[in-house]
């Protein structure tokens, strides 16, 4: 009876490191990159004395304490070290308990593509630089690494794929993501574990692994799964956390200043950061007090959306718009004006653009102008002085005489002056629209799209 439960134990365990191990193509289904890449540089040619000087560079590299310690971090083979090393260029942490799609996407991937270097390392069996020069590696694989073939960089190839995953997955951190691969593939240089041409080589065949990748549909679910774990994490419907607000997002319809539907916005619903929408909480709570609520224009704005934007601005005969956004101005004066910019604050998550709602009539609150004019009349201090909340009616910077009334100068300063209580910072020419002034991502514009 001992015997039948340790064997039902036994298959158990196995079953589950099989389901563990989970891969998306069979390694017969891989590309043959004896066939795909050239043989590695031979004694005596320009291309291996190139590899004998970046030998030497790499060891000048040693002298520097932090990138010794980067290239020894990077020596380490396993899937938590290298996926540890590329989290920060991705802006997040990543680990199997707190984004576990994200995880089992490089995971999987990575335990797919790995086989790929073993036919090129056996069948060239190309000497390692520290074996050639009889001189220890700066990372400590000596007895690791003796005797195994040089060609292809096995670390490169994980490095260069888990960034292309991660750049797929946040493109807004594309650029960190594939430098901090780029020294990934460096530090082996540097270590004297493989020559120069061996990570240039290995860049290419993650490349094509990543290839490859593309023609499996349980991969292609997985990136699409992962996707959507990175913008839950990132992003937050406003609702979620403030189920008091009232939704009417311009760019989702056709009345807006573009007159169409804009990139990106797949559904009516805002998006801001957690940390964004939890300060927007404080702010319907203390509006709330005084009998309003709030109504969300816009929030988080995907890079796809801020480029249609452009797209329009450039095609000066799209004008239908014009009487009810922009009377007062040529529609090529917006970029030079800065009413459209090819970068948005709101693409960083943490901009919000609205308004109020008074409880007791049941109707928007009046506030002098719409949402999106483009005009002085729309800047905080249009007719009063937002710093002191005085109206003094001055209206001279409208070009047609416009003005508003101390009732609706003061109603857009009971907004400011929640949405500052409240950890916001306005923008000095939109009295809609206010960014947290400790935002969590300032200097990374996202675009994943809203749905």
């Amino acid at each position: 009876m001992k015997r039948i439960t340790f064997v039902i134990i036994a298959l158990l365990c196995c079953c589950t490191a099989a389901f563990s191990q989970e891969t998306y193509l069979d390694p017969s289904e891989l590309p043959d990159l004896i066939k795909c890449l050239p043989a590695p540089a031979e004694k005596g040619t320009p291309a291996f004395k190139y590899d004998i000087e970046r030998y030497k560079w790499g060891k000048e590299q040693r002298k520097d304490p932090s990138r010794l310690e980067m290239a020894r971090g990077d020596a380490v083979w396993t899937y938590e070290a290298l996926i540890g090393q590329l989290s920060p260029a991705f802006g997040m942490v990543l680990s199997k308990e707190t984004t576990p799609q994200i995880w089992r996407l490089l995971e999987n991937s990575l335990r797919t593509i790995d086989p790929i270097r073993v036919a090129p390392k056996a069948y060239y069996h190309r000497i390692r630089p520290f074996e050639y020069f009889k001189e220890p590696t700066s990372t400590g694989e000596d007895a690791e690494l003796s005797g195994e073939g040089s060609y292809p960089s096995g670390h490169t190839i994980r490095g260069f794929l888990t960034a292309l995953l991660l750049a797929e997955v946040n493109p807004a951190r594309a650029d960190e993501i594939y430098a901090r691969a780029w020294a990934y593939g460096e530090s082996r240089v540097i270590a004297g574990a493989h020559w120069q041409s061996d990570v240039d080589a290995s860049r290419v065949a993650a490349g094509i692994g990543y290839g490859i990748l593309q023609t499996s549909p349980a991969f292609r679910a997985q990136m699409e799964r992962a996707k959507d774990e990175f913008r839950s994490a990132v992003l937050v419907p406003i609702t979620d956390v403030v189920p008091d607000v009232i939704l009417e997002i311009r760019y989702y319809g056709t009345y807006n200043f573009v007159g169409a539907r804009i990139d990106g916005y797949e559904a009516p619903i805002a998006l801001l950061t957690r940390q964004a929408a939890d300060s927007l909480k404080a702010v319907s709570d203390d509006l709330m007090a005084q009998g309003y609520r709030l109504k969300i224009y816009d929030a988080y704005r995907p890079q796809k959306g801020v480029d249609h934007f452009v797209r329009w601005a450039a095609d000066l005969s799209a004008t239908d718009m014009k009487p009810y956004f922009y009377p007062d101005l040529a529609k090529s004066v917006l970029f030079e004006q800065e009413y459209i910019m090819a970068k948005s604050g709101h693409t960083r998550g943490s901009t919000v653009d609205l308004t109020l709602f008074d409880m007791a009539t049941e109707k928007e609150v009046d506030m002098g102008g719409t949402f999106d004019w483009f005009g002085p009349e729309s800047h905080p201090d249009f007719c009063g002085n937002p710093e002191t909340g005085q109206y003094t009616g001055d209206n001279s910077k409208s070009p047609k005489g416009r003005s508003i009334t101390a009732e609706q100068f003061e109603h857009r300063m009971i907004l400011r002056r929640a949405m500052l209580a409240h950890g916001f910072k306005p923008l000095d020419t939109e009295w809609w629209h206010f960014t947290l002034r400790d935002e969590p991502f300032p200097d990374t514009y996202f675009n994943i799209p809203i749905h």
